[in-house]
């Protein structure tokens, strides 16, 4: 018997939710503006990482809207480079020591992975018939792109791909500071409190920091690194400052820039987007993103102590919701923010290759065991 889907049939999009989009300068300064809006609006309202969440959230609302978004993939990269750089800086001379300590919370993670992805497969393979293969790559915690074009592969939706991804990233990207801030009575600040002014930073730290951003991305993009960069800049910034060669950080006004940019690209992935065609399979994805942020706090809980690490830095190194906006947090706590980046890193790596090579392995049963369902 055929496993009926009850979310419905998804209606062809405007745009491939996910993919490119051809962003004229309209669309561009039309939804920075209303990032820059949304973040002053909450940076004023004194919310953790304002401007990003503010970026986030109103371009969001304003896409789902109607409203036609985007950020042009290069302004978006050399954004996530920066942030990448201050990422980095976080890996000070010290931290070597600290590297071994580490093995405890990497296995942590592989179990957690394990564990998480095959929940999330079964709430929405079970829970709402979404069809196997679509169900196994959406049910991936990590990789966006990478899992929506493994799906697509092997003839997978990949509109319902890349919004179950883009919806668990906006929400635990929301849900997260708050959490710390209400439950766990952190304050997490609109910046990174060491970041400073730009008319205050050295221009011998300046130019590492630049080039760590340009030679860290084309080092990363030849060698192809996942998220080149983010990672290329990150490594290149961590090696600089673990050298003891600069102990600088981006100037604040381009870590505010850079935030609003990737929470306005965030929000902008659901531009074409209609609420009334996909909002089941926006519930859909919040739920499986609630799922994945409740099972890293019980693994924080239950495993900090363990593997000699503060709960609050093991969740960041866990929750699925992104590489930079979980190292911003850890960074904006003062957690130990290059275990949370290195993790994170982890985190995106496996997933990236193990999920398709092991999806490959259990096709022969998947199809023995589901022979009557939908492909």
């Amino acid at each position: 018997m055929r496993r009926k889907s009850l979310l419905g049939p998804l209606a062809p999009l405007t745009d491939d939710v996910g993919g490119p989009l051809q962003a004229t300068a309209a669309r561009t300064l039309a939804g920075l503006g209303i990032g820059i809006a949304g973040g002053a609006v909450f940076a004023f309202a004194g919310a953790p990482l304002a401007w990003m969440l503010g970026a986030l959230i109103a371009v969001t609302v304003a896409s789902l809207g109607g409203a036609r978004l985007a950020v042009p993939a290069p302004l978006r990269t050399v954004m996530v480079a920066v942030l990448g750089v201050m990422l980095g800086s976080a890996f000070t001379p010290e931290i070597a020591d600290q590297i071994a300590a580490w093995s405890g919370v990497v296995l942590v993670l592989l179990g957690f992975l394990v564990v998480t992805m095959a929940l999330a497969v079964a709430f929405l393979r079970y829970g709402f018939g979404i069809d196997r293969v679509t169900a196994y790559f959406s049910g991936a915690p990590g990789g966006i792109t990478e899992m929506t074009l493994a799906g697509e592969s092997h003839g997978a939706d990949t509109r319902v791909i890349a919004l179950m991804h883009a919806t668990r990233i906006v929400v635990i990207v929301a849900v997260i500071p708050f959490q710390f801030r209400v439950l766990g009575g952190l304050d997490v600040p609109t910046l990174p409190p060491a970041a400073a002014s730009l008319l205050e930073t050295p221009l011998v730290d300046g130019l590492l920091m630049a080039g760590c951003a340009v030679i860290g991305y084309m080092a990363a993009r030849f060698l192809r690194f996942p998220a080149a960069a983010l990672v290329g800049p990150m490594a290149l910034s961590a090696g600089v400052h673990m050298a003891g060669w600069t102990a600088a950080t981006p100037p604040f006004e381009l870590i505010a820039a850079a935030q609003v940019v990737v929470g306005t690209a965030l929000g902008a992935r659901f531009a074409g987007v209609s609420v009334r065609r996909v909002w089941p399979y926006l519930l859909v994805g919040s739920g499986s993103a609630v799922i994945m942020m409740v099972l890293s706090w019980l693994a924080a809980i239950v495993f900090a102590e363990r593997v000699g690490v503060e709960p609050a830095g093991l969740l960041l190194a866990l929750v699925p919701g992104g590489l930079v906006e979980m190292g911003l947090i850890a960074l904006s706590l003062g957690i130990d923010t290059a275990m949370v980046s290195t993790l994170q890193v982890l985190r995106i790596t496996v997933i990236m290759l193990a999920a398709p090579a092991v999806f490959l392995v259990l096709d022969r049963y998947l199809v023995h065991r589901w022979r009557n369902g939908p492909r």
